[in-house]
């Protein structure tokens, strides 16, 4: 189908600190879990769209990553404690946010305004893009007494992943935001979506609980229970309602908590974004979001407040002047870290992939034989920036096998590109800092195309490096070549495509990359450059950035 794309800018990127256990428990697991995953996943591509790229010009080498001065700002620390007291009849509501969407700022400001807190499950590698918070705004919230989670580096459908690849997304976002100053041990599965063995995998990260979605009392669910145990019996697949939506009305937010009051039992309501600044299908009125938090309020008074929700992190010691709650008005708000409790563990460290041996092609699927259904090769990814619009379709190479063709028209700028996907090593081909790489692809086009180069960093964030000089055109199938200058030495692995900049026709195929140091000889002309070439002419700073 045709995409009309625009530009987008870049994620910023810090430094992790910190010391690191290996994950030798993968080892195991992987033995186990690699045939089944290869039958269920080993087919399938992930159309994942991965961090912006830098705002640098085509054909322009990026500049390293620079740590956000914001990393630098202390945040409370968690005293380890022991779950929440849990009385009978006690009702707690927790009120969490997905995905780190800007609005959630002001979300933030308005739980504090009503002495409540809150639990906001993060992406770090989507912190400072478009839509999304900042670093800043993310240490403002933790400043605010409210909790940070993790939520995967990326927000990918991690059930959609190999095994190797869906614990690095779980375990790399949490030891970012730990690196950032964070204390995170709660975790929410994106999509809600889980499995026993990804459970095992949020636990193994260092999570003390994972939250799904839709398993309590509600549409579709009217068997299901009103509320999760204040004692979880699975805490790494919480129970809570369906997500909020935007058709939810303040009398649907009050019903959730008071049917659960007649029980009493724990009540965890999931939001995502807030109108004005997101206004989309799941997110929700600032007015609204506003009436419902003062309407809980009233329902949680400061001197409802257990001993272990009192002092520096659940279990510290209640002053005299603090009562328990009390049974006919047992309605508390909570951060899920609150309820919980458990250690603050160390960070897990998955290994990656190693660089390839020399002569050894680093591309998965490289000659496009693996295609998935109504979607692109595996292991790539439709992509692009600028203003214009794109058709992706398969095709036939210069051996009749599978290719992959693309179409642009309505050209006003930027390109558009099949890309190797940007992940964290499922895909993505390790390199070494310091070595040159040898991009090659068969490729026709009749018009200006150019190999695009990005780069992963030790974040597992993705930014825009560099461009080749333009391809020449050729109406038949021709072998291109291009070697990168020497990777920067924070760059932990390499993605790239062939950019078609302009309207016209690109079909490709047999991509391959290898270190030059060792790598097999190739025949084909050098790219020449034009004096249209973004290598030669690129546009001013201002422009928009290349993006995957």
């Amino acid at each position: 189908m045709g995409l009309k794309r625009r530009s987008v800018p870049a994620v910023p990127a810090a430094d992790t600190r910190g010391s690191k256990r290996s994950l030798q428990w993968l080892a195991a697991l992987v033995l186990l879990a690699l045939p089944a995953a290869f039958l269920v996943f080993g087919d399938r591509w992930l159309d994942t769209s991965g961090p912006a790229a830098n705002a640098e010009s085509a054909g322009v080498q990026a500049s390293p990553p620079q740590q956000d001065p914001a990393a630098a700002i202390d945040v409370p620390d968690y005293t380890p404690a022991d779950p929440m007291a849990a009385p009978p009849g006690q009702t707690v509501v927790s009120v969490t946010f997905d995905d780190g969407f800007r609005g959630q700022a002001r979300a933030a400001e308005i739980l504090a305004d009503a002495g409540l807190q809150g639990t906001f499950y993060l992406n770090s590698g989507n912190l400072g893009s478009p839509r999304y918070l900042t670093l800043k705004q993310a240490k403002e919230i933790a400043l605010a007494d409210h909790e940070i989670g993790g939520h995967t580096l990326s927000h990918p459908d991690i059930q959609d992943l190999g095994f190797q690849e869906a614990a690095r997304q779980i375990c790399q976002d949490r030891a970012n935001l730990d690196g950032w100053g964070f204390d995170v041990t709660n975790f929410a599965f994106p999509f809600a979506s889980s499995t026993p063995e990804l459970e095992s995998l949020v636990s193994e990260c260092g999570y003390n609980s994972a939250r799904g979605l839709g398993d309590t009392a509600g549409e579709g669910c009217e068997d299901c229970p009103e509320t999760e145990s204040l004692r979880p019996a699975d805490p790494y697949l919480l129970k809570a309602p369906e997500q909020v939506e935007a058709d939810w009305t303040l009398q649907d937010l009050q019903d959730k908590v008071s049917r659960a009051e007649d029980n009493g039992g724990w009540v965890i309501l999931t939001f995502h974004g807030m109108c004005p600044y997101e206004c989309t299908s799941i997110d929700v009125e600032e007015d609204l979001f506003t009436e419902f938090v003062d309407w809980l309020a009233k329902r949680s008074t400061p001197d409802q407040a257990t001993a272990n929700d009192v002092g520096n992190g659940p279990g510290a010691t209640a002053p005299d002047s603090v009562t328990v709650a009390s049974a006919g008005n047992s309605t508390v708000v909570r951060t899920v870290q609150q309820v919980i409790g458990g250690p603050n563990r160390e960070p897990a460290e998955v290994p990656a992939p190693e660089p390839p041996a020399a002569g050894e092609n680093a591309l998965v699927n490289g000659n496009l034989n693996q295609w998935q259904r109504d979607a692109a090769p595996f292991c790539w990814m439709e992509g692009g920036y600028g203003d214009n619009r794109a058709e992706f379709s398969r095709s036939r190479g210069p051996d009749g096998s599978n290719a992959a063709q693309l179409v642009v028209s309505d050209y006003v700028d930027g390109d558009a590109k099949l890309i190797t996907r940007q992940d964290l090593g499922e895909c993505a081909p390790a390199v070494e800092p310091g070595h040159r790489y040898s991009l090659r692809a068969d490729y026709k086009t009749e018009t200006n195309a150019q190999f695009s180069v990005y780069y992963r960093d030790g974040q597992g964030t993705w930014h825009y490096w560099t461009a080749s000089p333009y391809l020449d055109p050729a109406d038949d199938f021709v072998h291109a070549e291009w070697t990168t200058p020497p990777v920067p030495a924070h760059t932990t692995a390499l993605t790239f495509g062939i950019g078609l900049i302009g309207d016209g026709t690109l079909v490709t195929d047999n991509y391959a990359l290898y270190d030059s140091n060792g790598a097999p000889p190739d025949q084909s002309p050098a790219p020449q450059p034009s004096v249209q070439s973004p290598a030669q002419a690129p546009p001013a700073q201002s422009s928009p950035a290349p993006a995957p």
